[in-house]
């Protein structure tokens, strides 16, 4: 079976298990173990931060052991951190089961990149990784439905039997990357030190990303805020918003990938996904102007669009940056160092953008969300017209060193 086939397989399984996490995990932390909305937002801060740190660790353990064996493991921790969260019954024990669920991810999420690195040839890994982007929105999508059963029965063994699920999956992903031949990604020598960590150009084409990926806390946390403080649209309206985003990547994340091969092409999808997100935020505005639920809901289902469009032009590009801009040898500890852009943007965005788009509460209409939102866009726009001269000056310091080193050998 081809590598691809494999990772493909591997990502669906997962993420049904995901969606229904996704779905139902908070409301069971709520309603099931009694933790107050603060104390689960403060848990999964930490969790995210205490994430960031094992990206970049666990990528150079793949590095100097092979990514196939590192994926395994952490997908299975990750199966372990998951029953954790089932043994939570008070905010410390909730908090350390984010870090190590956190911790799992991230390391689990460069593992992977590093795999995809090792077995798919360069031309062929940004239309490999939208395929498995595809169908793990696909299964996210089935996942979903699975844990809306669960919020209807709503009993805490209805709960469980989705964390049961989502743990499942992990330890069946791990199953699907068995079959992965191991000389496949015998691992190349790595140095003594992280070089990532010394890599200014690459920092920075990182930091640009987590800002991009501002998009993510954006549709799933400032969005429906404003939908329900600022708009006359119903409240249904954010169900159709993510059922927009879960199809619109299905159907358009392959096709993305396949305009990418190279920096110079993913800068440009990169610097178009910033101007779609800036119309994307100037829809999110506008659609606090009507005072129609159905003008609203119309002017919504076109930030949608828009919004689902930019990000499957910046997943594309985004993958092609992080791969070709990796040493050979390296790809681990680079992975993990970019997978970093989405813990930050996941960790600091609801946060930051909720203080700068919903502002004063419900009800405030002092024009400040309004600004907010443009805002919100011409920092996209920036950031996607920045990338394009950052992931040049990397390209340009990552050739140089690697001449450097066939000289020095």
């Amino acid at each position: 079976m081809r590598p691809a086939r494999v990772l493909a397989q591997a990502q669906l399984v997962n993420s049904i298990g995901d969606g229904a996490f996704y779905v139902s995990s908070a409301l069971f932390f709520s309603r099931v173990v009694g933790l107050s909305v603060l104390e689960i937002g403060v848990g999964l801060t930490v969790g995210w931060a205490t994430g960031l740190l094992a990206g970049v660790p666990v990528g150079r353990v793949a590095d100097r052991l092979g990514p196939r064996p590192v994926t395994i493991v952490a997908g299975l921790v990750t199966a372990v951190a998951i029953g954790a969260f089932l043994l939570v019954r008070d905010p410390i024990t909730f908090t350390l089961a984010c870090c190590l669920y956190a911790a799992a991810q991230t390391g689990s999420g460069a593992a992977r990149q590093a795999l995809l690195a090792a077995v798919v040839a360069p031309a062929e890994r940004t239309a490999v990784r939208a395929r498995i982007q595809a169908l793990g929105n696909a299964g996210i999508g089935v996942g979903a439905a699975v844990g809306g059963l669960a919020l209807l029965v709503g009993t805490p063994a209805a709960f469980v039997a989705v964390f049961v699920l989502d743990a499942l999956g992990f330890l069946a992903a791990a199953l699907v990357l068995r079959r992965l031949p191991r000389g496949s990604h015998a691992p190349a020598a790595a140095p003594a030190r992280s070089e990532v960590l010394h890599d200014g150009p690459y920092a920075l084409v990182t930091l640009l990303q987590a800002v991009m990926l501002l998009y993510m806390p954006m549709l799933s946390v400032v969005a429906p805020l404003w939908i329900a403080t600022r708009t006359a649209a119903p409240a249904w309206t954010v169900a159709g918003l993510f059922v927009v985003n879960t199809v619109g990547v299905v159907l358009l994340q392959m096709r993305a990938g396949r305009r990418v091969s190279d920096v110079p092409s993913a800068s440009r999808v990169v610097r178009r996904a910033g101007i779609l997100l800036l119309a994307a935020c100037g829809a999110f505005a506008a659609a606090a102007l009507g005072a129609s639920p159905w003008v609203a809901g119309a002017i919504l289902l076109v930030a949608a669009v828009l919004q689902v469009c930019g990000e499957v032009l910046l997943s594309a590009g985004g993958w092609q940056l992080s791969f070709d801009l990796a040493p050979a040898g390296r790809q681990g500890q680079y992975q993990g160092f970019f997978a970093m852009a989405s813990s930050v943007a996941r960790a600091a965005g609801p946060l930051l953008l909720t203080g700068l788009v919903i502002g004063g509460g419900e009800g405030a209409d002092d024009g400040r969300g309004f600004v907010g939102w443009l805002v919100l866009g011409v920092v996209f726009l920036v950031a996607g017209a920045a990338t394009g001269p950052v992931a040049r000056w990397a390209a340009h310091r990552s050739t140089a060193h690697t001449n450097d080193r066939s000289c020095a050998a």
